[in-house]
């Protein structure tokens, strides 16, 4: 049974009173070689950091992979090869994957010396694979990657098989974390693996061994516990506004779930302990304004990505502004 429905009012809300959101990247006419903000990106995506404070650009339209030093640099690391990329994730070790979407492959970039190369995938569309290795499977568009906190685990956002698939790290070992390949909603308490889905465009995990899957058409979030079962935590009808084609979604230090809310035009926050969604950032109308001191009154425009920085820092990619902001004290 659903929670009785919780209105938002976004005129009337306060401003979060140590919220702080800034322009980092992009708004600009420059190529890679210039400052970040001077850079023209080109619907920017996915966002990740290195253990040395570098962080990556992955651009949807644009194709391209982007570096940004501590210092400022930016560089460019992929370009060509890519077939509109949604995702990037980055091992401690230095391994950096990339939903190289409509290639329906995992790409991998090992740091230390920026050659690409495939990782999961055989680059033609299908489902096969699972008990096997990620190099012999078939997938049909990867729109998301993640990896688990321990980084044992890859999972990928397999949309058009309807499935959520989980690599294994230590064996390079493909099998299917949740979806049947049906489309429909998901019976709460059911084993995942064997529940249809409607199309998981994103997924995430969190310390406890949960995994959230989030639908763009459905219009939902969904977890899947450590015994595998399944269960709606967000769906139609049961806030104000409902999930409008949300893109994207992050876990945060607490432990709360964080969702690019694209056509909504806000990022929004739930909580998983009282089961609260509430926004933090974005006026909820398509726009390009920044107010430093309230992102309740920032615009956004179709905003696709959202990432944890090292230091807690919510970083958002806005990607109709083809642009990255940086929300801090939310």
């Amino acid at each position: 049974m659903f929670r009785r429905a919780i209105l938002f009012s976004f005129a009337w809300l306060p401003a979060l009173s140590a919220a702080h959101i800034e322009l980092v990247a992009g708004g600009g006419d420059a190529q890679p070689g210039a400052p970040p903000l001077a850079l023209r990106l080109v619907e920017p995506f996915g966002v990740e950091y290195d253990t040395a404070g570098n962080w990556y650009i992955v651009e949807l339209a644009g194709n391209r992979l982007i570096k940004v030093t501590p210092r400022g640099e930016t560089s460019l690391l992929a370009s060509s090869e890519l077939k509109e990329p949604h995702g990037i994730a980055i091992t401690r070790e230095g391994r950096l994957f990339i939903a190289d979407t409509h290639n329906n492959r995992v790409g991998l970039i090992t740091l230390r010396s920026n050659a690409l190369t495939s990782f999961a995938g055989t680059g033609t569309p299908g489902y096969s694979g699972d008990g096997g290795p990620a190099n012999a499977a078939a997938f049909r568009g990867v729109f998301a990657i993640a990896l688990d906190p321990a980084q044992r685990n890859l999972y990928i956002a397999d949309l058009s098989n309807r499935r959520i698939r989980r690599i294994d790290l230590s064996s390079n070992l493909v099998t299917t974390a949740a979806g049947n390949g049906g489309k429909g909603v998901p019976t709460d308490g059911s084993m995942a693996a064997e529940s249809p889905l409607t199309d998981p465009r994103a997924v995430a995990a969190d310390s406890h061994g949960n995994i959230y899957v989030l639908e763009r058409g459905g219009n939902a979030l969904r977890r899947v516990d450590p015994n595998g079962r399944i269960r709606t935590l967000i769906a139609p009808g049961q806030f104000t506004p409902n999930l409008n084609g949300p893109k994207h979604l992050c876990t945060d230090r607490q432990g709360r779930v964080i969702i690019a809310d694209a056509e909504n035009n806000l990022v929004r926050l739930y909580d998983p302990a009282n089961g609260s969604l509430r926004p933090l950032a974005g006026t909820g109308k398509p726009g390009i304004t920044v107010v430093a001191n309230d992102p309740l009154r920032t615009e956004l425009n179709r905003p696709h990505g959202v990432t944890l920085a090292p230091d807690g820092a919510l970083i958002i990619s806005d990607s109709y502004n083809h642009r990255i902001l940086r929300l801090t004290g939310y």
